[in-house]
């Protein structure tokens, strides 16, 4: 028990630490100030009492002293090893690697010395300086051997300053190099962190004034090498001037060479506003040239650079950069004045085009040099990032404005052009091909957006030159594609063609140029049917353009492809950049939304309200809600092509999953404001069509429809009021397929089937129906039974509402059924039987049917006294 107890304690104590105290104060201070103390002090800071003796053999005091030197950080042990192999070797006998204490340690060399009294210095060697495991590589004695080599190369810096590097050759070697090396540890060694003899603050400065004299006389052999090209010798000069380098300011070897460089002083050999043409449009022709010379100086002089010089002097970097600002830089300032001078579009251009062609540094830095590779292609692209800061607060801001610009031109010229059109009218657009005139309208709207895709997948000019055959061979291969849509294409696709969309930044020199792709005006193929132009109404169907949205689409595109160019910008432009990305097309989806969509849409639905079916000759089609279906295709189209501009261009710059982004929230509100537009409009022009449908019953029935003479004879098929009810809606409700989205498809049916529901409830009450007759009102409610149930046969299937409106009209196709009973009993009972018409219908609401029977005054008293077992003539009595 008592060994287990013991073992417990044991345990216990180990897991608490223990505080040592040495004096008054506690072991880690005692350390702390072994740590800070020069060299020549810790001898007598060991001799204070034999736990002192014992601090001062501590591994940490000694690793500390070791990284001081820097020599495994710096890679000088071979030149430690070299220093020590031009020294005289010791004795061969083995002794512990000791530090002389003489008048480096003057305070212990008066120590009293008696063969039987050991002396105090000889104790701070047994120590401080031997260890117990000679073969075992501790830091202390490491630092040991160090200081041993190189406290004998410090008797030479006692020399004249002059005869200081002559009296080193024979310890530090003659190659320049080892010198440069040697020289450099030496700084270490006497630096104010180790100390290592009292007078280390004169001897450093010895030395720095030998150093200086050796940095002087390796810059003059470099000057000299580089003035008869021998790139051997300028290398060595170049690597022994590093070495010595302290490590702050500038390194004089490589600002001198770059400063030599004629690159730097030719700036008057180029013309800046040589690209621009008499004209006053860009031609970077001239700028071609001029970084043609400057990347073949980067090249000569970089390859240089990068034998010569050490990678890790900078040398390349720096000389790349004094190119970039003082050459370029100095190139561009006065370029993009003059662009600004002339227009805003022509300073974008330029400002894009001078970035793209300042990129050329970045690409021949990357081939000089692997340095700039990978990661390290941060560091050549940061050369034209910063020489380009200054111009990017202007150009985000003025591409923003320009574009505001653009989009306010495009809205006015359509403001004043087509919507007067659409008021007044135009034979000549009134013929235009539409969505709903061709064959299959739905291949129209795939064929529009396949080369919208194909357009925007054609490459962009930023640097502007002059145009040649090449940029009409890619128009003439992408014709192609547009032309397949052929002779069925919707307005708008004039604005389609590749040569207006290729050109890029690089020819759009004013605003308005976007407002001048005018208006398709191909010929249609053969049509379904014809919407024509209400004599009165206007063409609605012209208050929506494509031509417009592709005139907003291709004016953000342009802004966009020049941000692109600056798209990898770091830190805080960059984050410009990508919120001007973003700004941008939400301007152009809020002018699209508000200033097109909106507007166009609202006239619509006003001018549909105001629709009047009896003043038009026309029964079969409702001239305003066929032009607002016309609308919604181009609507529908117009959302699709910002989908597919949104997939192509955007999401490269966004997380499409994140709500909270400004582009997602932009787009998602552009949507329902379309879809809320869609649904005014259907709304209103429900109420337009229902308001046809009456119309065309109240005027093709006629008066004795369902009161024939007794003679005629009996035609089961449906009335002609009935006929052309059905075949209007029956078009109307076509051509809304594939134009909208399923949702407004259903609802747009379900308000049909409600309100037909209602007009023909009335439509009934108002007749006079025979026997004879009552076979023509199911003849007709069979008809439009049969209308409802095939809207269940669309390409989508309907919400669960729609079967409940085909069982209200199976129900009154049911109801018409009292007409056709001739036993006033038997209609009694079928009228109180509510389970018949599945509760859609109350006694009393068949009771109103009923009463339009020709012959209710001779069944009025049986139905009365069958339904409610009364006469009210025959049972009340009034008093």
């Amino acid at each position: 028990m008592s060994t287990a107890s013991e073992g417990i304690e044991n345990r216990a104590s180990r897991t608490q630490p223990i505080s040592r105290w040495i004096g008054k104060l506690p072991a880690d201070i005692h350390l702390l100030i072994l740590n800070h103390l020069p060299i020549p002090d810790i001898p007598a800071y060991a001799r204070a009492s034999r736990a002192t003796a014992g601090l001062s053999r501590d591994e940490k005091v000694w690793e500390r002293r070791w990284n001081d030197l820097a020599i495994t950080r710096h890679a000088l042990d071979d030149t430690l090893d070299d220093i020590e192999s031009k020294q005289k070797p010791k004795a061969s006998t083995y002794s512990p690697p000791t530090i002389p204490v003489d008048d480096d340690f003057g305070d212990f060399t008066s120590a009293p010395r008696t063969p039987s009294v050991p002396s105090l210095s000889a104790a701070f060697t047994s120590f401080a300086f031997t260890d117990a495991s000679p073969g075992k590589q501790t830091f202390r004695t490491r630092y040991t051997r160090a200081h041993s080599i190189l406290n004998k190369c410090l008797a030479p810096l006692q020399q004249p300053p002059h005869a200081v590097l002559s009296a080193l050759t024979p310890l530090i070697g003659t190659s320049l190099l080892s010198q440069a090396r040697s020289l450099r540890l030496l700084s270490f060694f006497l630096s104010p962190r180790v100390q290592p003899v009292r007078n280390w603050d004169i001897i450093l400065a010895a030395l720095k004034a030998a150093i200086d004299r050796f940095d002087v006389s390796l810059l003059t052999a470099f000057d000299t090498a580089d003035s008869r090209g021998d790139e051997v010798m300028m290398r060595q000069a170049a690597h022994a001037s590093w070495e010595v380098w302290p490590g702050f300011g500038d390194w004089e070897m490589g600002k001198v060479w770059a400063e030599k460089r004629e690159i730097l002083y030719e700036q008057g050999r180029w013309n800046p506003l040589a690209n621009f043409t008499e004209e006053n449009t860009l031609d970077f022709t001239p700028m071609d040239e001029f970084m043609a010379s400057v990347i073949g100086a980067l090249e000569e002089h970089g390859k240089r650079a990068v034998f010569v010089f050490p990678p890790a002097a900078g040398v390349l970097i720096g000389f790349a950069e004094r190119v970039a600002n003082e050459v370029v830089g100095e190139y561009i300032a006065p370029l993009l004045t003059r662009a600004r001078e002339i227009s805003n579009a022509l300073y974008l251009t330029a400002v894009a085009a001078s970035f793209r062609e300042s990129w050329r540094i970045v690409d021949v830095l990357t081939t000089l040099s692997s340095n700039f590779s990978d990661k390290g292609k941060d560091k050549a692209e940061d050369v034209v990032f910063m020489m380009f800061e200054p111009n990017m607060d202007e150009y985000l801001d003025e591409e923003i404005e320009s574009l505001k610009q653009a989009f306010e031109v495009i809205c006015k010229e359509w403001a004043r052009s087509t919507l007067a059109l659409a008021s007044h009218g135009s034979p000549t657009q009134a013929q235009q091909t539409r969505f709903l005139t061709a064959q299959n309208p739905a291949l129209m709207k795939r064929t529009v957006l396949a080369s919208f895709t194909d357009v925007l997948l054609l490459p962009v000019t930023i640097v502007p030159r002059t145009v040649g055959a090449g940029v009409v061979a890619v128009g003439g291969a992408v014709g192609g594609a547009v032309g397949a849509v052929g002779t069925g294409m919707v307005q708008g696709i004039a604005m389609l063609n590749p040569q207006r969309w290729v050109g890029g930044t690089g020819s759009v020199n004013n605003a308005k140029e976007y407002t001048s792709f005018g208006l398709g005006d191909a010929e249609g193929e053969a049509a379904i049917f014809e919407i024509g132009a209400d004599e009165e109404g206007g063409n609605l169907d012209l208050l929506l353009s494509l031509d417009v949205a592709l005139q907003l689409i291709h004016a953000d595109r342009d802004a966009l492809k020049r941000l692109e160019t600056f798209a990898s910008y770091p830190g805080h432009y960059g984050i410009r950049v990508r919120e001007t990305i973003e700004e941008a097309f939400c301007e152009m989806l809020g002018v699209l939304c508000n200033r097109h969509l909106e507007k166009g849409f609202g006239i619509a639905t006003e001018r549909m309200n105001s629709y009047k079916p009896s003043e038009h000759e026309e029964t079969a089609s409702v001239a305003p809600l066929l032009q607002f279906f016309e609308l919604v295709h181009i609507g529908d189209t117009i959302q699709s092509m910002v989908q597919v501009f949104f997939d192509k261009e955007l999401a490269p710059y966004i997380d499409k999953t994140d709500f909270l982004n400004v582009v997602v929230r932009e787009k998602k509100r552009f949507e329902n404001t379309l879809d809320d537009c869609v649904a005014a409009g259907l709304n209103a022009g429900t109420q337009v069509l229902m308001n046809q449908v009456e119309h065309v019953i109240l005027t093709l029935t006629k008066p004795r429809e369902y009161y024939p003479p007794e003679d005629a004879p009996l035609e089961l098929g449906p009335t002609r009021g009935c006929t052309e009810a059905i075949r209007c809606l029956d078009m109307h409700c076509k051509l809304l397929k594939g134009s909208t989205s399923k949702e407004v498809l259903e609802v747009f049916y379900q308000e049909v089937g409600i309100r037909l529901l209602g007009i023909l409830q009335k439509h009934i009450k108002r007749q006079i129906i025979s026997l004879n007759g009552g076979f023509q009102v199911i003849a007709d409610l069979n008809a439009y039974y049969s209308f409802i149930a095939s809207l269940k046969a669309g390409p989508s299937p309907l919400i669960s509402i729609v079967p409940n409106i085909t069982a209200d009209f199976s129900h009154l196709k049911m109801l018409g059924h009292v007409f056709v009973v001739e036993d006033a009993k038997d209609l009694a009972q079928i009228v109180r039987d509510v389970t018949r018409y599945g509760g859609a219908y109350r006694p009393e609401d068949i009771y109103e049917f009923i009463q339009r029977r020709a012959d209710w005054k001779k069944i009025e008293k049986t139905v009365d006294k069958t339904m409610y077992s009364l006469s009210f003539k025959e049972d009340c009595i009034v008093c």
